[in-house]
């Protein structure tokens, strides 16, 4: 299926995350500021806007219980925001980093957030009520390089990071007195900072690190167009390695234990599938593109250093955003970002959004098997 539909709010968009009932998205157009729209029948509005940080928010996530948005930058400052009647108010949080802040993902049960760093170190964010402040455990020396995105396991323990050392790790974050001992779960037996284990299958950059919906499979990618899935990580690793024909991949998303979406350099989500025996094998690509017709030869060559050097058309910076239709293909530069999006009442996850450097949000919609 194409794209449900595609909203063209920026010249240019480095990250997203929507409000718990999706009637709002917060994005960064590419520089120090958070900008929050809500959707007023067909028109999309902007509403506020968040300009704590001196540098580009390059991490943004949105927690579905709470209601509280967290933004990093690169001015290596991190800020919980929670809304307070029609106004949003930051919350600082102590990260003690000497480089940018990278990426952020809240932890499945909200009481802690990880943040990545240039600093070859994670932060493991929580909060301190006797001191109503967000302090951090620090997990060091153990990345050679930029940590370049985060995944929590469903355990709420385990966290999975991508580095630009080329290495996937796992680390335990298990914290006294924030996460309690599960009976079940063996990770609650680890000390923090841990590493459960080392990935050393991709020889160049790793991105967009994710967990199964069951936590029994990780995957991520890199920057060599390789696509890396690897089942019982804590026990028995086994890993598949595939190679891919075009771009190189930035980010990816688990639908099911069995089917996985990837987003990058090729500006088109690529799907990904396992068959009875686990067996991971590229399907299709999920935007049907219509090929444009083209005059010369010279405007073809135009276009293609267009995507190179990442130019896109002007867009009127006005508060209020048509919803506009896909022509040839919903994205029209590197996709950066992939975020879930969950109907309520439903297990299977099956809608989902993207943003990239063109400055859209577009909205997917795949029918998933049970």
């Amino acid at each position: 299926m194409a794209a449900v539909a595609v909203h063209q709010f920026a010249e240019c968009i480095t990250c997203h995350a929507w409000s718990p009932d999706q009637s709002m998205v917060a994005f960064c157009p590419n520089n120090s500021e958070v900008h929050i729209y809500k959707l007023f029948g067909e028109k999309w509005e902007k509403m506020h806007v968040l300009s704590k940080h001196d540098q580009i928010v390059c991490g943004i996530d949105w927690s579905l219980k709470s209601n509280k948005l967290v933004t990093v930058s690169h001015d290596r400052n991190s800020y919980v925001w929670s809304q307070e009647g029609t106004e949003w108010v930051p919350t600082l949080v102590i990260l003690r980093l000497n480089r940018a802040a990278l990426c952020v993902q809240w932890s499945p049960k909200e009481n802690k957030f990880a943040v990545g760093s240039g600093a070859k170190s994670i932060c493991i964010c929580y909060y301190e009520q006797e001191n109503n402040w967000w302090v951090s455990k620090l997990i060091r020396k153990r990345h050679e390089s930029s940590v370049t995105s985060v995944a929590w396991h469903p355990d709420n323990i385990l966290l999975a990071t991508t580095s630009t050392d080329g290495k996937c790790r796992v680390f335990s974050t298990y914290i006294k007195g924030v996460d309690s001992k599960e009976p079940e779960s063996s990770s609650s037996d680890l000390k923090f900072g841990e590493q459960i284990a080392q990935l050393d299958l991709s020889v160049t950059w790793a991105f967009g690190v994710r967990w199964s919906p069951s936590g029994s499979i990780l995957a991520y990618a890199g920057h060599n167009s390789m696509i890396h899935f690897i089942d019982d990580v804590k026990s028995n690793p086994s890993a598949q390695s595939i190679p891919l024909r075009d771009l190189p991949l930035r980010d990816l998303l688990f639908l099911s234990d069995r089917v996985v979406v990837g987003v990058g350099f090729d500006c088109n989500p690529m799907i990904f599938t396992a068959d009875d025996t686990g067996l991971w094998s590229f399907t299709k690509y999920l935007d049907q593109r219509k090929a444009a017709p083209s005059s010369s030869r010279g405007s073809q060559l135009s276009e293609a250093f267009g995507k190179l050097y990442g130019t896109s058309k002007q867009v009127p910076s006005n508060d209020t955003v048509e919803p506009s239709k896909p022509r040839g293909g919903a994205h029209e530069n590197c996709i950066t970002c992939i975020v879930p999006l969950w109907k309520r009442g439903n297990t299977t996850l099956c809608r989902f959004s993207t943003s990239g450097l063109d400055g859209k949000v577009v909205i997917w919609e795949l029918d998933i098997p049970k």
